[in-house]
């Protein structure tokens, strides 16, 4: 269920998140619009970003406390992040299209959206934090469900379906 105490690690996760995601502000694709966007999706969304920012913080299960068979399960997640990482570098390197945000990843698709939210839900599981891993599985339904709705209509355009 999780022991309250500050988790060093959500915070170190929360800051590999948000520190790309701020510097994307100045670097949005050409085109990039949020109208549209399912509004359900959008609860689950929202939902998910202020359940996982704040458990991630609040519960000291997340930190590292020793080497255990669950470690893997923090080896995991932080390679979903290191990954995540790794897509932004690859994004900002991009000549920032659409198509560029919405890419893939080794396979991962929408990997902007997909990889912290399996980073949070593998976090969650090591932590043994009930709470964070709904809060991860609410967040991807509502990121990962935007990010597939903005990569059909982009693929739409581009087909000339639409």
């Amino acid at each position: 269920m999780g022991h309250l105490g500050f988790s060093y690690v959500g915070l170190i996760f929360l800051l590999m998140l948000f520190i790309p995601n701020i510097a994307w502000t100045r670097n949005k694709p050409e085109g990039y619009s949020p109208e549209g966007e399912n509004k359900i999706l959008l609860a689950f969304e929202r939902a998910g970003e202020i359940l996982t920012t704040t458990l991630a913080l609040i519960f000291d299960d997340l930190n590292f406390h020793g080497w255990t068979s669950w470690t893997w399960w923090l080896i995991i997640a932080f390679a979903f992040m290191a990954m995540y990482i790794l897509w932004w570098a690859r994004y900002f390197r991009s000549k920032k299209e659409l198509r560029d945000f919405y890419s893939s990843f080794l396979g991962i698709p929408v990997a902007g959206a997909t990889l912290p939210v399996l980073a949070f839900l593998f976090l969650g599981i090591y932590g043994r934090v009930i709470w964070l891993v709904l809060a991860a599985l609410a967040l991807g339904i509502g990121h990962i469900g935007i990010h597939i709705q903005h990569k059909r209509s982009l693929t739409f355009k581009n087909d000339g379906r639409r």
